[in-house]
């Protein structure tokens, strides 16, 4: 990416990678106060369950805006308008006295990040070219784990406090608040877009990409940003390597939103809010590296086999998430006497679990639409697979409620409570094993319709410079 460098590092993408950072700051912020929301509004399992599921719906519900708007403005203004929302969201959260407050405010937080995420993929995925795209995510992946492992491990130890007579959790809010609204504004300010920044990423004139994706007629209509979405969105559902990752997103994603219960889960068991917020960030870290280390084996095995090895990379890690997860959740004793058995665990599992994305998924949608689509292709997989995974959360709470018998009345969140545990771990393993064990599964499709994909979209980039040159 073009634009003014500091140290040598383009200052739009350090910036990128900030509100990357803060973005998954801002997700794990609630997660890893639950304890303490579920005191204060007197909230069970379901009940935050549904905070999480309200967030995740409207982000899925409203992330097609993105690619939208990608469409008329510039990508970074774009990216500024999504941090502004869930900067003020967030900052509501804080201050709300009311359990449907919060669900209001979480609502709108999920709109900011509808907008952001599919916005800093596609800009990520313009400043790599396809060979090296899995670092990208894999590097993108890491960087936005620092913000994970930072927002959640700050706010699991400030909830524990009380600040200027402010308890913890919320002090915690306003001040990721802040920052985010910060960083909103260094984007719009500083950040380049890449489509301006280089020819190669230039998109071909309205008309010219509009004849090309309706069949080459020569059909010239006036400009309009509701047609041209139309368009976009027709050629992207068509593309069946789209339809066959959501498809696999849908089922894949189930288990990673139900792990938001994972901090409540270690205090149910005794750990105290250190050694939660510990526990939670070995498992991020581990995610985080993970993710690099897929980007980079997708990376290195394509070269060889391109039609293929990300396929068999994604398959890889859905399959070993199943062992992993029951070794967590009913092998080791639910103990505050080993620790460390869950921390090597956790981090091992986060090594070999996390690949989906940076290794396939990411870098495959870059490959199969034209350059103008890529914020469309990753805003419509937000909307089909965070519309279903959005369920998951509140399914794990009425699991572990209705079926399992946890009774969050009855349960000492202070002192830890080991029926709790019992009940909390069976609903997430029920929403997490079978998922998992689909997501491997439906990838297989790919080996058939990827490679076609593939070439499909190369021949349109090619038309559309070619236009371009004329």
């Amino acid at each position: 990416m073009k634009g003014k460098k500091l140290w040598g590092f383009s200052i739009s993408l350090i910036l990128i990678n900030l509100a990357s950072i803060l973005e998954k700051a801002d997700e794990a912020l609630l997660p890893s106060v639950y304890k303490e929301v579920s005191e204060e509004f007197h909230a069970g399992p379901t009940d935050l369950g549904y905070l999480t599921f309200i967030m995740n719906f409207v982000q899925a519900v409203f992330s097609p805006i993105a690619g939208v708007l990608a469409l008329q403005y510039d990508r970074p203004t774009v990216l500024a308008s999504g941090t502004a929302f869930w900067a003020i969201s967030t900052a509501a959260v804080g201050l709300s006295q009311h359990f449907q407050q919060v669900a209001f405010w979480r609502a709108i937080n999920g709109l900011g990040l509808a907008i952001v995420i599919p916005v800093l993929q596609s800009l990520i995925a313009d400043s790599y070219a396809a060979g090296s795209r899995g670092a990208g995510f894999g590097l993108f992946g890491l960087v936005g784990a620092i913000g994970r492992v930072g927002g959640g491990t700050l706010a699991t130890i400030m909830a524990g406090h009380e600040y200027w007579g402010m308890p913890g959790w919320r002090f915690a809010f306003l001040n990721m608040a802040s920052v985010s609204l910060l960083i909103g504004v260094l984007v719009y300010l500083y950040v380049v877009d890449p489509r301006k920044a280089s020819p190669v990423h230039i998109a071909s004139e309205v008309d010219s990409e509009r004849s090309h994706l309706v069949g080459g007629k020569d059909n010239l209509l006036p400009p309009s940003l509701w047609r041209d979405s139309w368009i976009a969105m027709r050629s992207v559902m068509k593309v069946r390597t789209f339809q066959v990752i959501v498809l696999q997103g849908i089922v894949g994603s189930i288990p990673w939103t139900a792990l938001v219960f994972l901090t409540m889960w270690f205090e149910l068991i005794g750990f105290d809010n250190k050694s939660s917020a510990a526990l939670n960030s070995i498992f991020t870290i581990g995610c985080s590296c993970g993710s690099l280390i897929g980007g980079l084996i997708g990376d290195r095995f394509s070269r060889y086999y391109p039609d293929s090895a990300r396929i068999m990379c994604a398959q890889f890690s859905a399959f070993m998430a199943i062992p992993y997860t029951i070794i967590v959740l009913t092998v080791i004793p639910q103990s505050v006497n080993y620790f460390f058995t869950y921390a090597t665990i956790l981090l091992l599992m986060g090594l070999t679990v996390s690949w989906n994305n940076a290794c396939a998924n990411s870098p495959m949608f870059a490959e199969v639409v034209p350059l103008k689509h890529r914020t469309m292709i990753y805003a419509f997989d937000r909307a089909f697979e965070g519309s279903f995974s959005s369920f998951a959360a509140p399914a794990v709470g009425m699991i572990s409620e209705r079926i399992f018998g946890y009774d969050w009345k009855a349960v000492s969140l202070e002192n830890g409570s080991a029926q709790g545990a019992r009940a909390l771990s069976k609903g997430l393993l029920t929403m997490t094993i079978i998922p998992w064990g689909l997501c491997c599964l439906f990838y297989s499709p790919l080996y058939f319709v990827f490679k076609r994909d593939r070439e499909n979209a190369r021949m349109a980039n090619s038309k559309e410079e070619e236009l371009e040159l004329n």
